[in-house]
């Protein structure tokens, strides 16, 4: 080989490896921290760059992205005296990559001590209900120190997260406890609300079905009554209006006697002491009239109990024969008011019928007398 041609090939290797340590390339969101001769120089941008060879080096190659950094559990003392282990998160970003490489030497580490201290800090001033319900004050807290600590460091802490909170286990098992006594409670105050709620719903209930029954049975009354006093007035009216003769009269009286025994639940019934008076004036009436016998003064009131399943009481009542006195508007009178009657009884309710039998009965024995 010519010897010409070797020195030619070192020179250019030589400066091929200048050139290629000249040109540096540096990544986005990356920051390259050049020192010269061991002094910071400059931090290198993302895009090319050119840096004096040999003279130049790279000292640190930092990410400017947010990155985030989860710290093993530590023990934490509350202000009631009990340990329990927090995880934080931390969400931090570096701002000068200058500072965060020579104003610190690990700011992971010097992170993640802080946090610690600031943590215990927090949470030794809280008892163990206020620690676990005062995540967001926690948090707040933390992010205030921290910030304010790692500023000076070119770290921007941007969130800091309490990622959870463990008791001792014989703390869970009490709050466990706790938290099943309070369902317990809320339960039975429930079971018993409903229930009082459903007495006082039954109760009103109860209070409108009396109230309407109770209006219901006294208009059922007042109809009632209104019926009976219609046809009571109208059969009054019927005979007065018409003039019957006591005559009729008695023998409506006796032709209502035997109503009283209609009810299947009477074993006996009562025949008036007036019953012998009308029974005679009846057959003077329309018996023979040329020899009438002198009057008869009335017998006292007397009481007959009679079976209601004895018909003999039909065979005592005297029959009225064909040949009878009676005269022809009294008759028509008669038939008139039966007429009525029976009208407005059937307007009225059937216990109107029942309850005017023995009140017409009555004031016929009265008109008789």
């Amino acid at each position: 080989m010519d010897p010409v041609v070797i020195p030619i090939l070192v020179a250019a290797i030589v400066v091929v490896f200048l050139v290629a340590s000249t040109v540096r390339i540096v990544p986005q969101a990356r920051r390259y921290n050049i020192e010269r001769f061991g002094r910071h120089r400059r931090t290198l941008q993302p895009g090319l760059n050119f840096v004096v060879p040999v003279a130049d080096r790279i000292n640190t190659k930092l990410d400017v992205r947010e990155q985030v950094y989860s710290s093993d559990p530590r023990p934490v003392i509350t202000e009631d005296n009990l340990v329990v282990n927090i995880d934080t998160v931390l969400y931090y970003q570096i701002t000068d990559p200058r500072a965060a490489a020579y104003e610190v030497a690990d700011y992971l580490q010097a992170i993640d001590q802080l946090t610690v201290t600031t943590v215990r800090n927090v949470i030794g001033s809280m008892d163990l209900e206020e620690t676990l319900t005062s995540r967001e004050e926690i948090n707040s807290r933390l992010r205030a120190v921290l910030d304010d600590a790692t500023g000076k460091w070119g770290i921007r802490v941007n969130r800091v997260e309490i990622k959870a909170i463990d008791p001792p286990a014989t703390i869970k098992e009490a709050m466990e406890k706790q938290m099943r006594a309070e369902r317990d409670k809320r339960a039975a105050i429930l079971h018993a609300e409903g229930e009082r709620q459903a007495k006082i719903l039954t109760a009103e209930g109860t209070k409108q079905k009396d109230i309407l029954e109770a209006q219901g049975t006294q208009q059922a009354m007042i109809l009632r009554a209104d019926g009976e006093a219609k046809a009571v007035e109208l059969v009054f009216q019927a005979v007065h209006r018409n003039n019957a003769d006591p005559k009729v009269l008695a023998y409506k009286y006796l032709e209502t006697l035997p109503h009283l025994a209609n009810s299947d639940n009477n074993t006996f019934w009562v025949i008036p002491g007036e019953l012998t008076e009308a029974v005679r004036t009846v057959t003077s009436a329309f018996g023979d009239q040329s020899t009438p016998g002198p009057p008869t003064p009335a017998q006292p009131a007397e009481v007959a109990t009679v079976d209601a399943d004895d018909s003999s009481y039909e065979s005592r009542v005297p029959e009225l024969g064909g040949g009878s006195a009676v005269s022809l508007g009294a008759a028509v009178a008669a038939g008139e008011a039966e007429k009525e009657a029976a009208a407005a009884v059937s307007d009225a309710k059937a216990e109107a019928a029942a309850a005017m039998s023995p009140q017409v009965s009555r004031r016929g024995q009265t008109s008789g007398e």
